[in-house]
């Protein structure tokens, strides 16, 4: 087995999960990722926890959201109960078709996520992590070889997080204590909001791995203004361009795309929170120096902000403040490395991709 298999199954069971004896642990991954779904579930068994291995590729979820009629989508009690039996959740992304599920019906998706919210949430309680496999496919949309793929998502993951986290405290003190935020790139963005009494927290690899973010949620009623998110994204299955949003006290007014924007609109229209904003992230992971048309990787790259529609976390939201609630949760880029500035109660901390701490 190649050995970075092994340091990405250690990383994520000692470092992003902190799997112990008697944990209940469920494992899911696409088969192409078998070397890192068996290394993990090895080392879940040198630990002493119990696993649940679940393998599958898109095919049958793309078959049963293309035969369901959207009015008979109820909530899985199955797989509620078994995310409510664990403490930590493994999600090991992979795929042989990235575009598998592109003929799914965006309504369909938008009902299925409304109906199993309380499932999210209850996944949300769990020391969860999301990761990535180095397959074939995801290579092909980053258009890379599969062997530099490779190189450049271990890069990616096999870091010092702890150096990581003393870096990326620097932006998060700064944060911490402030009232506004104004996010401004080019002609079209320029968009303000409240962080105010929100906690600011430090992606150093606990939640997703790769790490290399500092996030926090705004007050949903707070934001202000318009954002023109000039990174494309994936999202149900769908290239998603040049999306573009106005927002008037908290809510999504206006919005339009340039390439797919039913899927735009049917994730706008899940829910009344998904016309909000759930997180303000700002990528610091400057080993993530290409876009590749994964979000797990897209939204760390260092000089970008991302901002996402729906959900917020709850470790995001203060204790006297109202958090934005959604069965959605779809992650936004705007490039910063050029004409772009952040400010925080009105200090310049970051333009064109360098922080005042960097100069």
């Amino acid at each position: 087995m190649d050995p970075r298999v092994r340091e990405h199954a250690e990383i994520i069971v000692d470092h992003s999960t902190e799997v112990q004896a008697g944990d209940e642990v469920i494992i899911s991954g696409h088969p192409i990722a078998e070397d890192l779904v068996v290394e993990v579930a090895r080392l879940c068994g040198e630990r002493g926890a119990n696993i649940s291995v679940r393998t599958s590729t898109d095919r049958p979820q793309r078959a049963y959201r293309n035969a369901i009629d959207p009015d008979d989508i109820t909530e899985s009690g199955v797989s509620r109960a078994a995310v409510e039996a664990a403490d930590v959740a493994i999600m090991i992304r992979a795929g042989d078709n990235t575009f598998e599920m592109s003929d799914v019906n965006p309504e369909t998706n938008s009902a299925l996520a409304q109906a199993n919210k309380e499932t999210q949430d209850a996944m949300m309680e769990t020391r969860w992590v999301g990761t990535q496999y180095p397959a074939p496919a995801n290579a092909q949309d980053a258009e890379m070889s599969t062997p530099a793929y490779e190189e450049f998502v271990w890069n990616a993951v096999s870091k010092d997080w702890d150096a990581v986290r003393e870096h990326q405290q620097q932006l998060v003190d700064i944060l911490e204590p402030a009232d506004e935020v104004r996010i401004k790139s080019g002609d079209e963005t320029d968009v303000t909001m409240s962080i105010a009494g929100n906690p600011v927290k430090n992606d150093y690899a606990k939640r997703n791995l790769p790490g290399g973010e500092v996030f926090t949620a705004p007050i949903p009623d707070s934001v202000e203004g318009t954002v023109r998110f000039d990174k494309p994204l994936m999202a149900q299955g769908r290239e998603v361009q040049d999306v573009f949003l106005q927002f008037e006290d908290g809510e999504v007014v206006s919005h339009s795309a340039g390439k797919n924007e039913e899927v735009l609109t049917a994730v706008l229209n899940t829910d009344p929170g998904a016309k909000r904003l759930g997180e303000l992230g700002i990528g610091m992971n400057r080993d993530i120096d290409r876009f590749t048309y994964n979000m797990l990787f897209d939204e760390k790259m260092g000089d970008t902000v991302h901002l996402a529609v729906g959900r917020a976390y709850d470790d995001t939201v203060g204790d006297e403040n109202e958090g934005n609630d959604s069965a959605m949760h779809m992650d936004m880029i705007v490039d910063m490395s050029d004409d772009s500035r952040i400010e925080v109660d009105g200090e310049v901390v970051q333009e064109n991709g360098t922080f005042v701490f960097e100069e």
